[in-house]
């Protein structure tokens, strides 16, 4: 944590998300873990070839646009520094498999309502708000993956490390293949520690620390209402199977 007064600001609204968010307070089912697999699959792609690129279009950092661009080229290209020259979205697709699922209807699924409620408010969160508040819409829930948010497992390692432990008791699954997870926790890290600097280092210098504190705010409200509609659907579809 920070002791920039900004800073320190935007962490206690990422600790208070992480807090009151049921995704991760609740306990994940085998239904609430491969909806997030569909869901998220195609939420990646959406925000780091759509979103994320918005932003990076409207800053007049050259630095902070390319630090946006590299971070969204790993995401949906090729990571060659923690996923083995995969893109992200494919390693979750391959840990679907290992849950059980078939690859096909990973790649079949379309966005559930509350996904797409997100794009929308994402566009206009993200591509219609000044660039700073912007980035902080592109960092704010990769800060989820800091240890230091939340109680227990959370606060230790991260939303992914949470996740990770979450994971591999339900399904029984070694390390090696929780990788997505895994890598996560590292690339998030460093995503989310520059996105921050970036914060700190501009919003004193345009004035904006209001601005981006209520920018992170509102951006974590669209991402509970993204991951507790995960949870909601995959509890809908465990019941239509019993």
């Amino acid at each position: 944590m920070s002791n920039d007064p900004v800073l320190r600001r935007l962490d206690a609204v990422v600790d208070d998300f992480c807090r009151r968010t049921k995704f991760f307070t609740e306990p994940m089912t085998k239904g609430r873990a491969r909806m997030f697999v569909m869901q998220h699959r195609l939420n990646t792609r959406q925000r780091n070839s759509v979103l994320k690129l918005k932003v990076a279009t409207n800053v007049p950092d050259w630095d902070t646009r390319m630090q946006i661009i590299g971070a969204c080229s790993q995401e949906v290209i090729a990571d060659h520094e923690h996923g083995g020259g995969k893109a992200h979205w494919e390693i979750l697709e391959e840990l679907g498999t290992f849950i059980g699922m078939k690859r096909a209807d990973i790649r079949a699924a379309k966005p559930i309502d509350t996904t797409q409620i997100a794009w929308a408010a994402w566009e206009g969160l993200m591509a219609n708000r000044h660039w700073l508040e912007g980035v902080v819409a592109n960092v704010c829930a990769e800060r989820a993956n800091v240890p230091g948010y939340g109680d227990g497992i959370m606060k230790k390692s991260g939303w992914f490390g949470l996740e990770r432990v979450r994971w591999g008791k339900l399904f029984k699954l070694p390390n090696e293949k929780l990788d997505f997870f895994e890598l996560h926790e590292e690339a998030d890290i460093e995503h989310s520690d520059a996105g921050w600097a970036t914060v700190a280092k501009f919003a004193k210098q345009l004035r904006m620390e209001d601005a981006v504190v209520e920018a992170c705010r509102k951006n974590l409200l669209v991402w509970e209402m993204y991951l507790n509609g995960i949870a909601a659907a995959g509890d809908a579809g465990e019941r239509r199977t019993k």
